[in-house]
């Protein structure tokens, strides 16, 4: 999606604070740099990428558990990702520019929120 816009990016000054992203441990770090790097040299001074804590061996029996155990920052991105998946406009990406997609998701965002306030209510 980046290499898709890049003149979008590319006219748009680098203004947005600095963030850090949290990936999966199955994510190559190097690799994702690298290719950034070739695409938008000058976003690399805003993004940090950061692999999410993998709970050990001795954390997982120190709670009881074994076998499979989310990382608690991982879980809220992947449960955000599984909400946004119930929106049936964003099944597909029907929009033509990123503002609008942007649009589109937050406006999934939006409508969870006040599904979820109109429940408790």
């Amino acid at each position: 999606m980046l290499i898709e816009n890049i003149d979008y990016f590319r006219a748009k000054p680098v203004n947005i604070p600095k963030i850090t992203l949290l990936l999966d441990n199955g994510h190559h770090l190097q690799t994702l740099t690298d290719a950034l790097e070739k695409v938008y040299p000058q976003i690399m001074r805003k993004i940090r990428f950061e692999l999410s804590p993998k709970p050990s061996k001795a954390q997982k029996a120190a709670q009881g558990k074994t076998g499979f155990v989310p990382a608690a920052t991982r879980w809220v991105i992947e449960r955000s990702n599984a909400w946004m998946e119930r929106c049936k406009s964003l099944v597909k990406n029907f929009e033509r520019t990123l503002p609008h997609a942007t649009e589109q998701l937050n406006l999934c965002f939006i409508r969870l929120m006040l599904k979820r306030l109109a429940a408790n209510a």
